[in-house]
């Protein structure tokens, strides 16, 4: 299946058998997250900002994995929220709507 034009990769397609609970990483899931945040910051680097099921149907991932990426990314400072009128974006820091 595509959404625009990405392919979608199934999740539990990529997860190895076996994994482990939070925390824990089993073979390959590390991988995986790190190819996740470079999705996520790749696809940022597009938009003025995104909410985060935007950020995950574009990359063709699950919201639950991408949301957690995006909590990782928000602690190390690499996107920031933003808030207007109740809905939170996110983005990289300093970038402004243009």
């Amino acid at each position: 299946m595509i959404f625009r034009g990405l392919p979608i990769i199934r999740v539990r397609d990529r997860l190895p058998a076996g994994r482990q609970g939070a925390g824990g990483q089993g073979e390959g899931e590390g991988k995986m997250s790190e190819d996740l945040r470079e999705s996520i910051l790749r696809y940022l680097g597009t938009v003025s900002q995104a909410k985060n099921r935007d950020v995950a149907r574009a990359i063709g991932m699950e919201k639950a994995l991408v949301d957690k990426a995006i909590a990782d990314l928000a602690k190390e400072d690499k996107i920031e929220y933003r808030s207007f009128g109740g809905i939170t974006y996110i983005a990289l820091p300093g970038k402004h709507e243009t």
